[in-house]
């Protein structure tokens, strides 16, 4: 690449941008279903009750109410972990752009 290649060659063979709302599905989608699978998991082998007494024992939180905060913990959980993700698999040509003289 010289100095008069306005643009690298990468860049030339980028697909274009996917739509906002895939982008956010590609993230949120698989998260929700690997939160559901943790809290699946996780609450086979505790009580939210339980739980609730080691933790917080003052709160008044029924056994849904435990089975709803833990599910969106590990949503979030998982769902940074393929934020994160989609962020490394970016193409490089998209964010290092040639500068300009």
């Amino acid at each position: 690449m010289t100095d008069r290649d306005p643009i690298p060659p990468a860049a030339v063979n980028d697909p274009p941008p996917r739509p906002l709302a895939q982008r956010l599905g590609a993230i949120l989608w698989p998260s929700f279903f690997a939160a559901a699978v943790a809290t699946v998991v996780f609450f086979m082998a505790v009580d939210p009750l339980v739980l609730r007494d080691v933790t917080f024992p003052e709160l008044e939180l029924s056994r849904m109410g435990g089975y709803t905060i833990a599910f969106f913990l590990f949503w979030s959980a998982t769902a940074s972990a393929s934020l994160f993700t989609w962020i490394l698999l970016r193409p490089s040509s998209r964010f290092n752009r040639p500068r300009q003289r």
